[in-house]
């Protein structure tokens, strides 16, 4: 039945695209045009080693693309900073849910030049929900484990992180552009694959859901890392997850190279942490000041 869910829903999008308007069948056509550029390696059967279809992806990235054109309407600074090769996306997170990820994504496969494929790496209770393991391997997304990173790496993938994980997406509005706490990891990895980081300042995606309270005891005890509250969710049921048509700017900075070792101690790794966090910091800034505001 599992296998079935895909394939329906490959079937569901096929028919609504050909009554969609022109704007949207040329967004499609782009988004194809564009995955058939991406450097990547597919087999006969169109899947590239890690799960990703092209063909899957193209139908299931859509609905983001529209987003990314219409609803978000993203502008973006300086991508031609990322550099070809292997490279690690560093970026901030919040807005209670992973919009930032799937603009950050599209911005890569619609206007890098060439186009890339953002690796996301996913929490590790995603894979459990129904579908959505499958789902997160046909878009090119894996769990976030050391190995599975260190092994995109070492095949010239792109990766996307978010070292501020739970704490960032899930943050208070009280907090918003405050980056919270970075995990190190991010850090050892890009030491143990000699891989350049390139920092990531997204605006908007603080203002997209404004969270009120977060009951993290309440969400480890369902199985997630926290149940946030906000002006629309609960109160508004489903509706309430659908974020304000804010404006996304997305900012790149210039690539990080850092010398060491992957096992250097906590301090040492912290400081090159922190230089990143820094640079994150004074992007966004520069954003949340050069915007005329949160729609524009």
């Amino acid at each position: 039945m599992a296998d079935e869910a895909p394939g329906m829903l490959d079937a569901l999008m096929d028919f609504v695209v050909r009554y969609l308007p022109d704007d949207v069948r040329d967004l499609e056509s782009e988004l194809e045009d564009r995955l058939h550029k991406v450097p990547n390696q597919v087999n006969e059967f169109g899947f590239d080693p890690y799960g990703l279809s092209l063909e899957a992806a193209r139908r299931m990235f859509l609905p983001t693309a529209l987003m990314y054109r219409f609803y978000f309407r993203v502008e973006h600074r300086d991508i031609d900073r990322v550099p070809e090769g292997r490279v690690m996306l560093i970026a901030n997170h919040a807005g209670q849910l992973p919009f930032d990820g799937a603009m950050l994504t599209m911005a890569m496969l619609l206007d890098a030049d060439p186009p890339r494929i953002c690796r996301s790496m996913g929490e590790y209770f995603l894979p459990r929900l129904p579908w959505l393991g499958t789902a997160m391997a046909r878009g090119g997304a894996m769990v976030g484990t050391p190995e599975n990173c260190v092994h995109m790496l070492d095949n010239e993938e792109c990766v996307l992180a978010f070292p501020e994980g739970a704490r960032g997406m899930n943050k208070p509005y009280t907090e918003r552009y405050r980056l919270q706490r970075m995990g190190l990891g991010f850090m050892r990895l890009a030491l143990e694959t000699s891989t350049p980081i390139v920092p990531v300042a997204i605006v908007g995606s603080d203002d997209q859901q404004p969270g009120i309270a977060n009951f993290e005891a309440l969400g480890r005890r369902l199985g997630l890392p926290a149940l946030p509250i906000t002006l629309g969710f609960p109160l508004l049921g489903p509706l309430g997850m659908l974020p304000l048509p804010v404006k996304y700017h997305i900012y790149f900075g210039e690539p990080m190279v850092f010398a060491g070792d992957s096992a250097d101690d906590d301090v040492t790794i912290q400081q090159n942490v922190d230089a990143v966090k820094e640079t994150i910091e004074a992007m966004l800034a520069r954003g949340v000041h050069e915007r005329k505001g949160i729609f524009t």
